[in-house]
């Protein structure tokens, strides 16, 4: 029985990492081109006014928080479109009607959600190698944090798209939820010192800890207290939730 379940989660990790593969030109592509907009607009003309930051250049400074930027949005695109393409064309259902357990559904999604967010974590890591050099403090905590995230947000992604009812569900969340967040947890909020109220007040959300983490794992410095607990408890506590919305069939059958 574990070799049909495994056999099963294989081919949904190949379906998922084949749909954003074959068309790698929106999916791989566009974060690489955004994240250059980024370095040259955030690290050229802005951190040339700012200095330098905590010992490191201005580009040094923000370029984890940008590569875990790029992470995030692809590993939540990922799944939501993705789960809720096979909710629209009713592919869901022969999953549902399978003898595979609902463990295995969400770990194949969310496999490939996390598969392609840490390719174009690559992508941006090479991109980031023509404006600042390449320097880690603690390669064990870039990948730990790296994984966590893109766990999370796949997750997050997951559960968007079992209570989406249409496209522009899926669209709400990124625009209006993702990106405030993305921003007020250190990506460029902290980078810009911004009021240090502010800054203490969005610590404690995750925003604050992923980009904390992984700018630790990059330069030794760290924004936030190291707690990747948290994180931890935010994955069990989404994956519960997905899990248990799946199984009950919410928004899946009609």
């Amino acid at each position: 029985m574990m070799q049909l379940y495994w056999v099963a989660l294989k081919s949904i990790w190949r379906k998922e990492i084949n749909r954003f593969a074959r068309i790698w030109i929106q999916t791989l592509v566009p974060p690489v081109i955004t994240m250059t907009l980024y370095f040259i607009i955030f690290g050229n003309l802005i951190g040339s006014q700012i200095g330098a930051m905590h010992g490191f250049t201005y580009m040094q400074f923000i370029v984890p928080g940008l590569i875990m930027m790029a992470v995030i949005t692809n590993a939540y695109t990922n799944v939501a479109s993705s789960f809720f393409s096979a909710k629209f064309q009713r592919n869901i259902e022969e999953l549902l009607v399978a003898p595979v357990p609902t463990h295995v559904i969400i770990a194949g999604y969310v496999g490939g959600g996390v598969a392609r967010a840490i390719c174009v974590g690559i992508l941006v890591t090479a991109l980031s190698l023509f404006f600042v050099p390449l320097q880690v403090h603690a390669w064990w905590m870039v990948v730990v944090t790296l994984l966590l995230t893109a766990v999370l947000f796949s997750l997050a992604g997951l559960l968007n798209a079992v209570f989406a009812k249409s496209f522009d569900d899926i669209s709400i969340i990124p625009t209006f939820v993702l990106t405030p967040l993305t921003y007020l947890g250190g990506v460029v909020l902290l980078a810009v010192a911004a009021a240090a109220v502010l800054a203490s007040g969005v610590a404690t959300e995750p925003g604050g800890l992923y980009d904390s983490g992984f700018r630790y794992g990059f330069l030794g410095i760290s924004d936030v207290p190291l707690t990747l607990a948290v994180l931890v408890a935010f994955i069990v506590v989404f994956y519960l939730l997905c899990w248990t919305l799946i199984q009950r069939g919410r928004g899946l059958r009609t």
